[in-house]
């Protein structure tokens, strides 16, 4: 099959996976989705979305930092199209696709070549690839071109051309066999001695075998807690029923769906935060009329302010960390929400604006 024939057959397969600490890739084998350790990030629950499921949160049942594999439970819709490891030997020259979603650009898939089949770093074997992966492709498959998965897309060689390296998928067949066997979830492999721990049997992020301070232990017990101004404002989306985990971006950036607008939230290094909602596009006639119609309403509007960049028209909070109250932005947010959901079918309907298009959720 051919690249493009390849992703339209399996791309049920493939998932995004998204921490406070940045997103990835996973797919599914079997009843688990596979992924990088370094794409959880030591977390206990990520947020996972694919074609078949929407933003959910999932749990991550086994970490492995040595072969820097993790596992993901999620009572998914087993997929038409199912994908499974190979039993076939790589071999140098052999064309591979990468699939993914390099800096949020969702399912995208890349040919290459097995450049060398079995490179050693460390103490592993890698598969060396010059299909290009990019950040948002680390725990996405590498398939052969029938469609099996030779391999797991784990790193690159920064500020090089098309270095890539995949985890062989004997390694991660070994990380499934092994992890079954013990029936049950919440497994962390001991990076030093290998021995697959239950979670509850370590103490003080300590390996029970062999004594050594387990990173993955320490990071999943302590999960992500925010501070400060980030923590003010989850406080504030929390009080307002929104679901923070699930719109979360990163530790800083928020989305949330409100009836047919959709709000962004950002947190800038420089203090400032803006809720911003893309309503819709100007129309080609009519404008003199919006325009008219937004300054109105700008004068009208607490908290809030329409602009247009590049031709879109926006509604937006903006107010500096230090003048954030719970209060306030309780009552600030809640009306960008309400006004953005009444706005955007205003514009359309009265108007003519066209509706805001919007790529599939990543």
């Amino acid at each position: 099959m051919n690249t493009q024939a390849i992703l339209e057959t399996y791309i049920e397969n493939i998932i995004q996976i998204m921490t406070p600490y940045g997103s990835g890739t996973g797919f599914i084998v079997g009843d688990l989705i596979v992924t990088n350790s370094h794409v959880v990030s030591g977390m206990k629950e990520v947020v996972i979305s694919a074609k078949k499921i929407k933003r959910s949160i999932a749990k991550v049942v086994y970490d492995d930092a040595y072969f820097d594999l993790a596992f993901i439970s999620f009572d998914f819709e087993i997929p038409k199209n199912r994908l499974v490891l190979s039993t076939k030997t790589i071999e140098d020259g052999d064309t591979v696709i990468a699939i993914g979603h390099p800096y949020g650009l969702n399912y995208s898939a890349t040919e290459g070549i097995v450049s060398k089949a079995s490179r050693l770093y460390g103490e592993l074997e890698y598969v060396q690839i010059d299909a290009a992966i990019n950040p948002g492709n680390s725990g996405g498959p590498l398939l052969s071109t029938s469609g099996e998965v030779v391999g797991v897309n784990t790193f690159i060689i920064q500020d090089s051309n098309n270095l890539g390296f995949a985890l062989p998928y004997f390694y991660v067949d070994e990380a499934l066999e092994s992890y079954k066997k013990l029936n049950c979830q919440n497994i962390i492999k001991c990076q030093s001695c290998k021995n697959l721990i239950d979670e509850k049997d370590i103490k003080n992020d300590y390996c029970p075998a062999c004594g050594i301070k387990l990173e993955t232990a320490k990071l999943r017990r302590k999960g992500y807690n925010p501070t400060g101004i980030t923590k003010l404002l989850e406080d504030i989306l929390a009080s307002l029923d929104v679901n923070v985990t699930l719109s979360r971006r990163s530790q800083a950036s928020w989305r949330i769906d409100y009836g047919t607008a959709r709000i962004d939230i950002n947190y800038y290094e420089n203090g400032i935060i803006i809720g911003d909602s893309k309503l819709c596009v100007i129309p080609k006639e009519n404008i003199e009329q919006i325009y008219d119609y937004l300054l109105d309403e700008n004068k009208k509007l607490s908290y809030l302010r329409f602009s247009i960049n590049e031709n879109f028209v926006y509604l937006s909070y903006l107010i500096v960390d230090s003048s954030l109250t719970p209060k306030e932005g309780k009552i600030a947010i809640d009306k960008l929400f309400k006004k953005s959901n009444e706005y955007d079918d205003i514009l359309i309907k009265r108007f003519n604006a066209t509706k805001q298009k919007r790529d599939e959720e990543d």
